[in-house]
């Protein structure tokens, strides 16, 4: 299929070029460059076939708190308690770069259930003293979510990855009750934020 493609391509820029220089019959040139043509547009929407536009998901932010230097401990700074948020948010906070622990956010919606959230890479995205987590809601409008910061170890970390995944395949998002969250998951913050919208189903 690589190989049709790049054909394709020389192909049509080859017609064009002589459609281009070829003087004598106009009838020929015309013929020409339209086949040049095709065949450029024939490659490149077979490489846009081949090499589609990944998901970009959408996301908002929610109000910041001001930042206090030194960074003594792992915090949120967006959103911030009693916030109202939308169903995507950048949850966003700092972090003492002595920190080697992960960094987990929660949310307990009404159910009294613990849902892990992550980006691609599972853990919070720490780099040079922040770390933040694309962060999904599920829930009625103006339902209210706890929005907990964890510190956690390897082992910790390992069992939230193997929840989502498990959760992920049998697309059966259950939640964790408190008494199954991992010993090495320390609970740093707590924050609680309303929903601006209906999100229930939407992810």
């Amino acid at each position: 299929m690589v190989t049709s493609v790049f054909i394709s391509v020389i192909g049509g820029l080859l017609c064009l070029l002589v459609a281009i220089l070829y003087k004598k019959n106009a009838s020929l040139r015309i013929a020409i460059g339209i086949i040049g043509v095709v065949l450029l547009f024939y490659g490149g929407f077979s490489y846009g076939a081949m090499n589609p536009m990944a998901y970009m998901e959408t996301f908002d932010t929610g109000n910041k708190l001001q930042v206090e230097y030194p960074v003594k401990r792992v915090q949120v700074i967006s959103p911030v308690d009693g916030d109202t948020v939308t169903c995507r948010i950048l949850t966003m906070g700092v972090y003492p770069e002595i920190l080697t622990n992960d960094i987990w956010v929660l949310l307990r919606p009404s159910d009294d259930k613990y849902y892990p959230q992550s980006d691609y890479t599972n853990t919070s995205y720490k780099e040079n003293g922040k770390w933040q987590v694309l962060t999904r809601f599920g829930g009625d409008q103006g339902e209210t979510f706890d929005l907990v910061v964890y510190e956690t170890d390897a082992a910790a970390s390992q069992f939230f990855s193997e929840t989502i995944a498990t959760w992920k395949s049998a697309n059966d998002y259950a939640g964790l009750t408190l008494e199954e969250l991992p010993a090495g998951a320390t609970e740093i913050e707590r924050i609680r934020v309303t929903l601006e919208g209906n999100c229930r189903g939407i992810h």
